[in-house]
């Protein structure tokens, strides 16, 4: 029985693979922002470009770019399509 341990999945190295890709960054304030991850830092905080601002389902806003201070960041999710 062979069973190679299986590395744990860093969020942080995830993200970094995850540049240019679509997203939905929910915050502890329960507003979601939803756009392309143009970069992602060592703290998690995020830039997103393109990123429109939602609350619930209704979008409230659209931006060009956006910067994300990562302790406010309750998830993020990396979308196939969005």
């Amino acid at each position: 029985m062979s069973s190679s341990p299986q590395q744990p999945k860093r969020p942080l190295t995830i993200l970094q693979r995850s540049l240019n890709m679509k997203v939905s960054v929910r915050l502890k304030n329960e507003l979601e922002y939803r756009g392309r991850m143009n970069n992602v830092d060592s703290y998690m905080n995020l830039i997103l470009l393109d990123a429109e601002e939602f609350n619930g389902a209704n979008p409230v806003a659209n931006y060009g770019k956006v910067v994300i201070r990562g302790n406010n960041v309750l998830f993020i999710k990396i979308e196939k399509d969005l």
